[in-house]
């Protein structure tokens, strides 16, 4: 109920006063301020507030506003999206922290897959296969290559 009546507000001609009332008794400054965050702005706080910097002879119009809008962080920054493989499967937490922590001290950047469900319950390893330690791409043979040296290494090792 609440939303409903929350949502209603919006494009009402009571929120363009409201919103013509609080622009009204900033300073030009706060205005410009404000002109310069537009991108965090309604689009009918960005027309009011343009609307009250035309009143006042302020040199920000709403095209400026909606230039700002579109060049803002938020649209600028995406995610990244990463193809990332599996280069090994692990059935034990600590042995995949230890390979973790071997390739970020080597300067690769990589990820443990479902450790965190596995840290909540271990039988869980066989039904999803495992911790599976992921790379980019391009560090995929780098990444295989030291950790095979480190099984060769390792006198306990299971491959030995």
């Amino acid at each position: 109920m609440a939303v409903a009546n929350f949502r209603s507000k919006f494009g009402s001609p009571e929120e363009r006063n409201r919103l013509a009332q609080f622009y009204a008794v900033l300073t030009d400054g706060e205005l410009q301020q404000l002109a310069r965050e537009g991108a965090s702005l309604t689009e009918e706080a960005r027309a009011a507030l343009a609307l009250e910097m035309s009143k006042r002879g302020i040199g920000v119009d709403g095209s400026d506003l909606a230039r700002d809008a579109e060049d803002s962080p938020a649209e600028r920054v995406r995610p990244e999206m990463r193809d990332l493989l599996t280069i090994r499967q692990f059935r034990d937490l600590p042995e995949a922290l230890l390979a973790k922590s071997a390739l970020e001290s080597a300067g690769i950047e990589c990820f443990l897959g479902d450790d965190n469900l596995i840290r909540m319950d271990w039988l869980w390893s066989n039904l999803l296969g495992g911790i599976k330690l992921r790379v980019r791409q391009e560090d995929a043979i780098v990444a295989s290559r030291l950790l095979e040296g480190m099984a060769e290494e390792d006198p306990e090792s299971p491959e030995s």
